[in-house]
């Protein structure tokens, strides 16, 4: 058993798999604010205990309609849902870019916390280890 096949790394690589993969979303989210008819998508909220225990599979992201714009990303398994749309413009577009640029501050601060903690935890083990940082 390699050391980053300890939990805490397997955790920490799949919550930064979907923080990349919510980035793709949410980027697809703000590309199609514009579109008529357009419904932004999200992921489910990241549990540790539903993906700790499984193996990481791929997922992409479809264009419904042909003047959508499609970013395509397979990091990790984690489905897209619809979201909620509070406010719908008369075109049927429901993407508030206030909203969606709220969601990407908190996804990129989050993701940069688990790369820290990642970090950090590898600087522990070479300290337990006996080699210098």
């Amino acid at each position: 058993m390699s050391l980053m096949d300890l939990p805490v790394f397997t955790a920490l690589t799949d919550k930064m798999r979907w923080h990349q993969a919510r980035q793709g979303l949410l980027a697809e989210n703000v590309a199609n604010a514009e579109t008529p008819g357009y419904r932004g998508r999200d992921l489910a909220q990241f549990d540790f205990a539903e993906h700790g225990t499984r193996s990481s599979a791929s997922v992409a992201t479809l264009a419904t309609q042909p003047t959508h714009f499609s970013v395509s990303s397979s990091s990790g398994g984690f489905g897209a849902q619809r979201m909620a749309n509070f406010e719908v413009t008369p075109e049927g577009n429901g993407v508030t870019l206030e909203d969606e640029m709220m969601k990407v501050t908190t996804n990129m601060m989050d993701y940069q916390a688990a790369t820290s903690l990642y970090q950090k935890s590898i600087k522990i083990i070479r300290t337990a280890l006996g080699k210098s940082a």
